[in-house]
């Protein structure tokens, strides 16, 4: 079948009753054929489709109302829908019937079809019931621009079209204020400047608009404004999201957005780097870390999670975004079941989940760091490493080089040192006891043993007395542990298998700790070593080498002074299960065993017994690390690494994308993880799409993000371009911005959604002539100014006879009040930051506890793009002002209006200091009197004078707040303190605080945070 014939069984959008009324009035009103995307597919789609479209599950009665053929067909002497012929259609006879048992739909299910609907759904039948593709599903194609006099932007011709059909024409050009305000805001989502708008004020020309326009579209803070709407989109976030939502380095995936948008990457390369950047043939740095985007699902480190259940919620996550982020539809609800109302099956579903297969990952990860991470060096750090790497190969070559004199002195200390051995001295205990019951026993040569009780955990105490009559101090401790039969296993632990777990060794000198600097043994079990104990995790322990002699040592930080009266030995063992020490004792040594030449460790005295040409080079190796006669090259070496190893932590890092072997993809009947009865599937597209070309056997990332790019596909420009016209006008010309599919609104221009998308592939899917092309337009630069006529006609603005307005982003409110009070850090780019939060606010926050710790220094004023964006907390300010908390991909914010927004502008401690701020440079910068300084304040936050009502409102509520704190210095004392920002000395701190009720005020209007 071909495929537009194909498209034409399915579903299309679903309009609201409003926008019924708006497009159409009434069917029966029209002059010209009824269209059926247009009139009849939105009245199909919420009434009937759940029962009678393309989920064969939930299908009553073998009908399909989305399937023309199934529609029409005789069935037995009836029609469905008998085209040309309404009167004999059963579906106009059911949808008009007052008999509760035939009328549809069925009162429980839908509400019923409104009298002008059911003369739409005749008048359409009458016609010929022809039906049509889906407006989104249909093939992009060029549309031919309107010819409407004295209109020469194309998207005004559109516009200009459709409001003289309706008898309406533009507003006027917004004041250039409002403009340059507008223009800042949409394009870098920051305030003007004070300069930029007295400049356009004073030349309002098209030059100068033009000019603006290009400053700012050049300007690197647009890479930001637009990527606040993109990592809502991707669910960007800094925590994991799931159970202790611990933390994950991702800003370097940021960074790439915000570059990415400011160098003006093609939309289609933005794309594949992104789902595919570690597939390219030649995959760059920056391509790598793109793909980063595959990993910004949420995932879990708690420890009781099924893995296998968790992966299907990572895979089925990650098709939920990709359908919403890049086809605009909600192919989400194809999971358990058939989409109802749009063409996507169950097993499409799966077999996008299967493009995603190849990425290594864990159903579970550990610690937040559960993929390899992938270090982002700045150009700067980069230079940095190289330079030490290429001065660290001439240092290593150095220290590598061999003399006469080097290899005369190897030689003579391999010949000497066969036999040296450190001279060991028994300990015997004054008095060894158990916390746990145990009976320690103490033997002649001061072996301590254990018997009786043998408790789960346990610490024993040893008094140990030392040699005062040495003048040599004691260099190093051996606890020697022991096998004895009466042990289990011949021990030397109390455990069945004879183990023991050492968790700590705590020692003191006349009350005064000893610090460990090393420990090691003659073995250790693997994942426990001896240096566990320098840690204090985990623990030294011994299989399977149990039921023979060991040797732990630890050498003090600080020899210990044999003056001293005792030395007392504390020994942890909190492993469980009786993994207590059974027979043990302590020796003691003058010895420096740090003189590794001298001392040799236990590894190189077995070779010094047994050598050969191999061993040999292990013994240089191992001597150039201890002589003398290399200290400046080895250090010198050290030195370099260590700025190395310094220099790579302090790089930030990503969560690297791996792809591995594929693993097996099911369907999953009703979502359900724990059912392996579906059919396997590979990586395939929706049928009813175009098809995707494949590079090998199986498709894969790279072959899937091509094939959304294609020109075949008109999806993606469609869903893009529809939302960039959100971004500059409140809603898309679909508003349904996540969902172009069946339950979605038609667009209010159709025709102009289509030349858009058409010329935004032709120019090479060129974003900034996009957002260039929409801001230039009549249409964008109208007054938002409503009249009551056009509220009442056209209260969403769907005709765009003019602006429209809404409240400013969270972020962009904040940055708006550091920005006017001259607190914003503008630096672009970086890792995410703190702002002030309230206590507690964290407090069940759990694996780990955390405590938040705000910022300090300039990152407390960087934009609120880089706010570290907590899943399950979300930063309060945030939050008030309807930030997402990006579990899920976002496609559209919804904004509120609540009195907690009020105190946050009035109370957070970031609005308070701005507002601090401003006081202090109204007071420095706006002149000597009230009204001089007031429109210097007005200006800067809003970009025009007060009006008289104005002024003398806020003059009273100075003069009345400045009354209050003379009287009361202490309170105006304790307010300008807010904030790590410094307080001017210069000022008097009563009248700041009068100055910040003014400037709280003007920071909590509604114009402040409002874009017009």
């Amino acid at each position: 079948m071909p495929l537009a014939d194909l498209l034409r069984s399915f579903p299309a959008t679903f309009l609201t009753a409003f926008s019924l009324l708006l497009l159409s009035v009434t069917a029966e009103t029209r002059a010209e054929k009824l269209s059926f995307n247009r009139d009849i597919r939105p009245i199909l789609s919420e009434h009937c489709y759940a029962c009678h479209g393309p989920d064969a599950e939930t299908r009553y009665g073998e009908l399909r109302l989305d399937d023309r053929e199934d529609a029409v067909r005789d069935r037995d002497g009836y029609h469905v829908i008998d085209a040309g012929n309404a009167d004999d259609s059963e579906l106009i006879a059911r949808v008009s019937s007052d008999d509760p048992d035939i009328v549809m739909p069925p009162a429980d299910h839908a509400e019923a079809l409104s009298p002008d609907q059911i003369a739409t759904l005749k008048r359409w039948i009458n016609e010929g019931a022809s039906y049509e593709v889906h407006w989104s599903f249909a093939p992009l194609q060029d549309v031919s621009t309107p010819e409407v006099e004295g209109v020469e932007n194309p998207i005004d011709a559109f516009i200009a079209a459709r409001l003289q059909n309706e008898d309406y024409e533009f507003s006027p050009e917004a004041d250039p204020r409002v403009l340059v305000r507008r223009l800042s805001f949409d394009l870098t989502g920051l305030p003007p400047s004070l300069e930029d708008v007295q400049t356009f004020v004073d030349n309002p020309s098209e030059e100068a608009y033009r000019a603006l326009l290009q400053k700012y579209l050049s300007s690197p803070h647009y890479g930001e404004r637009m990527a606040i709407y993109w990592l809502d989109l991707v669910r960007y976030a800094d925590t994991l999201g799931f159970h202790g939502d611990q933390e994950r380095s991702v800003s370097p995936y940021r960074d790439y957005v915000i570059r990415a948008f400011n160098e003006n990457k093609p939309f289609d390369e933005f794309t594949i780097e992104q789902l595919a950047g570690d597939l390219l043939a030649e995959p760059t740095l920056e391509s790598r870390v793109a793909s980063t985007y595959n990993r910004l699902n949420r995932a879990s480190g708690e420890g009781g999670v099924q893995p296998k259940e968790y992966l299907a919620k990572y895979a089925a996550d990650r098709v939920r975004t990709l359908g919403t982020v890049w086809l605009g539809t909600t192919v989400g609800c194809a999971e358990c079941h058939d989409h109802k109302f749009d063409p996507y099956t169950i097993k499409d579903f799966y077999s996008f989940a299967a493009f995603f297969a190849d990425i290594k990952e864990q159903g579970i990860v550990s610690g937040a760091r559960y993929i390899e991470q992938l270090p982002v060096p700045t150009p700067e750090q980069d230079r940095k490493k190289q330079d030490l790497t290429t001065r660290i190969a001439a240092a290593e070559k150095n220290y590598q080089a061999v003399s006469p004199e080097l290899q005369a002195s190897f030689d003579e200390w391999r010949g000497q040192t066969k036999d040296a051995q450190p001279q060991w001295t028994p300990l015997v205990p004054e008095q060894a006891t158990s916390a746990g019951g145990a009976t320690l026993t103490i033997g002649n040569e001061g072996e301590v043993l254990a018997s009786g009780k043998s408790p789960d955990k346990d610490t024993y105490r040893v008094v140990l007395p030392l040699n005062q009559n040495s003048a040599q101090p004691v260099r190093a401790i051996q606890i020697e542990v022991l096998p004895d039969p009466s042990l289990p296993n011949n021990g030397p632990g109390r455990a069945g298998n004879g183990n023991l777990v050492l968790q700590t060794v705590k020692a003191s000198v006349a009350g005064k700790p000893v610090t460990w600097t090393k420990a090691t043994a003659t073995h250790a079990q693997d994942g426990f070593p001896a240096d566990n104990l320098l840690k204090g995790n985990r623990g030294w322990a011994l299989l399977p080498e149990t039921g023979r002699r060991q040797a732990l040592t630890l050498i003090p930080q600080q020899p210990i002074d044999p003056q001293s009266d005792e030395l007392v030995l504390e020994l942890v063992q909190n492993h469980g299960s009786s993994h207590c020490l059974g027979k043990f004792r302590v020796l003691a040594t003058t010895d420096d065993l740090t003189d590794g030449l001298a001392f040799p460790e236990v590894s190189i005295v077995e070779l010094l017994a047994n050598q050969s040409e191999e061993k040999s080079a292990q013994l240089l190796e191992y001597y150039r690390k201890h002589t003398p006669l290399l200290t400046k090259e080895r250090n010198e070496l050290a030195q370099l690494k260590r700025e190395l190893e310094a220099l790579e932590k302090s790089i930030l890092t990503t969560l690297a994308v791996t792809a591995t072997e594929p693993r097996e993809m099911r369907v999953l009947p009703r979502g359900n993880w724990m059912d392996d009865s579906g059919e396997v599937v590979t990586p395939s597209v929706p049928e009813f799409l175009p098809a995707i070309e494949s590079r090998g056997d199986r498709a894969d990332r790279l072959d899937l993000a091509r094939w959304l790019v294609a020109a075949e596909n008109p999806l993606v420009a469609r869903t893009f371009v529809n939302r960039v016209w959100m971004l500059f006008f409140g809603q898309g010309l679909s508003r349904s911005v996540d969902d172009l599919g069946a339950q979605g609104e038609m667009p209010s221009h159709p025709e102009l959604l289509d030349w858009l998308s058409v010329e935004f592939v032709r120019s090479g899917w060129d974003v900034k002539q996009l957002v260039e092309m929409i801001v230039s337009s009549q249409t964008y630069r109208q007054s938002s100014a409503v009249s009551p006529e056009l509220r009442q006609q056209d209260p969403y603005n769907r005709l765009y006879a003019r602006q429209s307005r809404w409240r400013l982003d969270a972020e962009m409110v904040r940055d708006n009040a550091l920005s006017v009070s001259d607190l914003l850090v503008d630096s672009v780019a970086g890792p995410s930051v703190k702002p002030y939060q309230p206590a507690g606010y964290w407090a069940q926050l759990n694996f780990p506890k955390r405590d938040y710790q705000h910022s300090s220094g300039a990152n407390q004023y960087r934009r609120g793009l880089y706010t570290h964006w907590q899943r399950t907390f979300l930063h309060p300010s945030l939050l008030a002002f309807d930030a997402p908390p990006r579990e899920e991909c976002t496609a559209r914010r919804e904004r509120s209006n609540t009195p907690l927004q009020a105190l946050v502008l009035l109370n957070d401690p970031t609005y308070v200091e701005a507002a601090r701020a401003l006081s202090e440079n109204i007071l420095q910068h706006g002149g000597e009197t009230f009204e001089s300084r007031l429109d210097w304040a007005w200006e800067r936050v809003l970009a025009r004078k007060p009006t008289e009502l104005e002024t003398s409102t806020l003059q009273t509520q100075l003069e009345k707040t400045r009354r209050y704190y003379e009287q009361h210095p202490e309170e105006a004392a304790q307010v300008v303190k807010v904030g790590l920002s410094p307080v001017s000395k210069e000022l008097p701190a009563t009248e700041v605080a009068s100055w910040m009720t003014v400037t709280r005020t003007l920071l909590n209007l509604h114009e402040t945070i409002s874009r017009y």
